[in-house]
């Protein structure tokens, strides 16, 4: 909500609840009936990102961007991945999922006061049983290839997404997994040239 990019219609895509067993690819299948206009522009922020690479390969997408995210599995840290394959993430009380302190303050870059309130609203609205289920299809998304007309855009400092493992086309210096909140304004500016272009 707080990139600006004059000229064009945001049009927001709700997350709607997952099956039990679904795959991102399934997930996405369904999700992209929101999608109403031919050769749309996408921007997929963290794990929306990895659902919009499914979406761009079942519809014709004119360009899309992806905010601290990934273009394949490659990019995803291989610890996190192992204890995902693993199953741990079901262990994790919701409680302590909803709420936030000091470490998910620093894992997810908030620093300022905005992004600390932004963060826990978020982490307080947070679906447990969604997440929960794409932890797990995360351990099981498979994609190897890099999506055409996608630009990838990343912080340096995600700790989400280890910056290290990624090779974006733009880095946002000192960008955290938040960035979007506190660096609107010159992810928008990258985001409104390469529209543009």
């Amino acid at each position: 909500m707080n990139l600006k990019l004059p000229g064009f219609h945001k049009v927001y895509v709700s997350w709607i609840p997952a099956l039990p067993d679904e795959s991102i690819t399934e997930y996405a299948g369904r999700i992209k009936s929101q999608i109403t206009v031919e050769n749309p522009y996408i921007i997929g922020l963290s794990f929306g990102g990895i659902v919009a690479v499914e979406v761009s390969k079942q519809i014709r997408v004119k360009k899309m961007v992806l905010i601290s995210s990934v273009r394949t599995k490659k990019e995803l840290n291989k610890v996190q991945f192992f204890f995902i394959k693993l199953g741990l993430y079901r262990i994790i009380p919701a409680s302590l999922i909803n709420r936030t302190n000091f470490l998910t303050y620093r894992y997810f870059g908030a620093r300022s006061q905005n992004d600390k309130k932004a963060l826990t609203k978020l982490l307080k609205d947070t679906d447990v049983t969604f997440f929960r289920w794409a932890l797990k299809s995360i351990g099981h998304w498979n994609n190897k290839e890099a999506p055409e007309k996608t630009i990838q855009i990343h912080g340096t400092a995600d700790r989400v997404i280890a910056s290290r493992l990624v090779h974006p086309d733009y880095r946002i210096k000192g960008g955290g997994h938040l960035m979007v909140f506190n660096q609107a304004d010159p992810i928008s500016k990258i985001i409104m040239n390469y529209f543009r272009e």
